[in-house]
């Protein structure tokens, strides 16, 4: 595992920094609530917990009914899931609208669920069942939304991993894997036609784990660096996420789209891992989250977007005990489930529930919506949502674009 070092900030800086944002300037955060676990706190006694840190909207991996009730008349914005086993389920519109109305409908206008993502990072599972299902199962939700009267307060989309990228480095030059860009230009023509967003799940992380002694740290925490210069664009990047999510803005350019709106719907940073997951501890998760907490605050957008303001999922609010895989995945959160701060947020510490009244209890943890039924999906699924670095990991590890993705910031950190 890396030391800590200090090269640029040190920690009291950093803290006092962290301590003076405010969660006031924050208004485009949002926070992926996931519910892998047994000990989480109940919806209601979460609400504290995501307006302590500024959050005004919430990514679910479902659409638990029990969450979408506690946060009715907060004014939270919610993004609701469908899991990607329900997707040829979905591809029935009368299937897809019964859905609708249940888990959407029914909650309206007092929850402001304002998206329903389809599906989560399909396109990287080399599956062509699921890649086939995916645009028809959407089309189905937002011919359902239509059918209600519900598509201009309520979009459709899907969460895609960053390698659904052939080429990364420089920004300028991201392009879609070339099997993907038929599909993935349907999917964007779609987003085109109902306004709905370009969703990527961008983890610096990834690149640092797998190159820790290549791979700036300051560069991918947004730690004070020299930074890159595009050869090509001749604009500089002193972080990575900025980095890759240009590349994306690049990558859809290169098939015709310059002006969709593309928001990064997972990025975090675990704060334990095991002893092959370099920089996994509290320090560089705060480093990373209260950085880029501050950045979003301060409504700048990327080098190739400066007025775009950063739409982003911080990954995610609690760890999460019942995860598979490495430690890393069960360490993401920003809060344990006792409600107390994974490491120093920079903001105040909510206590206003005793521990005792906050655990919800039930066993399964995400599994805490309706009852299944053999023509419709629950309202939460007991799977859950992909693993970041178990299921996705290894994904990328098998992916051209990750190989190609490293070796580009390999020779950018060798520059600093």
């Amino acid at each position: 595992m890396e030391p800590f070092t200090h090269r640029h900030c040190s920690f009291t800086t950093l803290l006092l920094a962290c301590l003076f944002f405010s969660p006031i300037m924050v208004t485009s955060l949002g926070i992926n609530y996931g519910q892998i676990a047994n000990n989480l706190p109940s919806p209601e006694n979460v609400i504290p917990l995501v307006k302590s840190i500024g959050a005004s909207r919430v990514k679910l991996y479902d659409a638990d009914p029990k969450v979408l009730k506690a946060f009715a008349n907060t004014n939270i914005e919610f993004i609701v899931s469908l899991g990607n086993e329900y997707l040829s389920t979905m591809k029935d519109p009368s299937k897809a609208q019964a859905w609708v109305k249940k888990n959407v409908q029914a909650y309206l206008p007092s929850t402001k669920i304002t998206c329903i993502a389809v599906g989560n990072e399909v396109l990287t599972f080399n599956d062509t069942s699921l890649t086939s299902n995916l645009l028809p199962a959407m089309q189905s939700v937002h011919t359902a939304l239509v059918n209600l009267k519900l598509d201009k307060q309520v979009t459709v989309t899907t969460a895609h991993s960053l390698a659904v990228l052939e080429s990364s480095y420089p920004p300028s030059a991201g392009a879609f894997r070339k099997d993907l860009v038929d599909c993935v230009t349907q999917i964007v023509d779609f987003h085109c036609k109902t306004g709905s967003p370009f969703l990527i799940n961008a983890y610096p992380y990834f690149a640092y784990k797998g190159n820790p002694k290549q791979v700036s740290l300051d560069f991918v925490l947004f730690q004070p660096n020299s930074g890159i210069v595009d050869p090509k664009s001749d604009l500089h990047y002193d972080n990575m996420l900025f980095a890759q999510i240009d590349a994306v803005h690049s990558a859809l350019a290169s098939i015709g789209y310059k002006n969709v709106c593309v928001q990064i719907s997972e990025t975090g940073w675990p704060s334990k891992g095991d002893a092959d997951e370099a920089g996994a501890t509290p320090e560089n998760a705060r480093k990373y989250n209260c950085n880029l907490i501050k950045l979003i605050g301060q409504k700048k957008g990327t080098p190739m977007r400066p007025n775009s303001d950063l739409n982003i999922y911080v990954f995610a609010l609690f760890n999460e005990n019942l995860k598979p895989g490495p430690s890393s995945e069960r360490n993401y959160g920003l809060f344990n489930p006792d409600r107390s701060q994974a490491y120093p947020l920079g903001v105040p510490v909510v206590d206003a529930f005793s521990k005792n009244s906050s655990s919800s209890g039930g066993g399964s943890g995400a599994g805490t919506g309706a009852t299944p039924s053999a023509s419709l999906p629950p309202a939460s699924s007991s799977s859950g949502y992909l693993a970041i670095t178990s299921d996705s990991g290894t994904i990328l590890s098998s992916c051209k674009s990750l190989s190609l993705y490293l070796l580009g910031f390999i020779s950018l950190a060798l520059q600093f």
